[in-house]
């Protein structure tokens, strides 16, 4: 049957995607965006359709939406370092606070909650690839604390009630994804380097490029996200591709597709960039029935191909 879905951080990069999903399954969606990261653009296609609704709103406030709600996907945060090194209490709000508004919602609905996570909750991580059962390895008092334990909170209170209020959770730690609807100078490395490559600007790799990531397409994110949502897994799960890459082939695999002539230029790893990033997907497979299909090169030719069209 045709749900009403409530999605925070709807006009953001996976939010959008989000919307555009749960549309096409002939479901109703409710997008909750005070735009501060987010784009009307990335939702523009939907405006005039009456199965989508946008409501201009800072869920670090008090959330109030009429008629019923059955799912509440709570994707709100700045995601990227740039965004959250610039606005730190805003972050930290959004993962307490805004967290605390969304649970609340979904509570006072009897809504089915999903809680966008990441992978920075295990921090600069001492074990490799990273399960759910590890803790991390994350300074609290760092630069990029403000966005780890903000995410590390807001998993707590949803256990917290799922476990107290019976609220029937998700909790989905995202690993990097990319697609397209990036903001080509969010700071991240994909859209970083196909932005550069494309203008013939000099490619910025951070340290020497041998830390590691791995990289998952929004479609398969988004498929990962339907099946959790279809589960009855409330502890956290990994989604993400665990074909793991050092920052160095990325670079030199977008100088390749995109034809770039730009050349390579190093700068100062930042304070607590992890090492290493990589995903144990075993639970996925298991529980859930899901794996990435989209190779890395397959992926960034269509995301290099939407920034090419912009």
């Amino acid at each position: 049957m045709a749900k009403r879905i409530l999605i925070t951080g709807g006009a953001g990069f996976l939010g959008s995607h989000l919307c555009d999903h749960f549309i096409e399954d002939g479901n109703s969606v409710v997008c909750v965006d005070n735009l501060i990261t987010g784009s009307l653009d990335n939702i523009r296609h939907l405006k005039k359709r009456k199965d989508f609704t946008f409501i201009k709103h800072d869920v670090t406030n008090y959330i109030d939406v009429k008629g019923k709600i059955d799912y509440v996907l709570h994707f709100a945060s700045p995601a990227s370092p740039i965004d959250y090194l610039k606005i730190p209490i805003k972050t930290l709000k959004v993962g307490s606070l805004g967290t605390h508004n969304a649970l609340g919602l979904a509570k006072a609905k009897g809504a089915k909650f999903l809680l966008a996570s990441t992978s920075e909750v295990y921090g600069d991580p001492k074990v490799h690839p990273q399960k759910e059962d590890y803790w991390g390895n994350v300074n609290p008092i760092g630069p990029r604390g403000v966005y780890d334990e903000a995410k590390r909170f807001s998993e707590a209170i949803t256990m917290a009630y799922h476990r107290a209020h019976k609220i029937d959770t998700r909790i989905i730690r995202i690993f990097n994804t990319y697609g397209e609807r990036m903001r080509a100078h969010d700071g991240r490395a994909i859209p970083a380097f196909i932005s550069q490559a494309m203008a013939g600007d000099p490619i910025t790799v951070f340290g020497k490029g041998s830390q590691t990531r791995s990289f998952c397409y929004v479609s398969d994110l988004v498929a990962g996200i339907q099946k959790l949502m279809d589960s009855d897994i409330h502890t956290p799960v990994n989604i993400g591709n665990p074909a793991e890459y050092t920052i160095m082939e990325l670079a030199e695999v977008i100088i390749r597709l995109t034809g770039s002539k730009s050349r390579i230029i190093y700068k100062p790893l930042p304070v607590d960039d992890p090492r290493v990033r990589q995903p144990d997907i075993t639970l996925a497979k298991k529980k859930l029935g899901w794996g990435p299909k989209v190779l890395l090169e397959q992926g960034l030719e269509r995301t290099i191909r939407w920034f090419c069209e912009r």
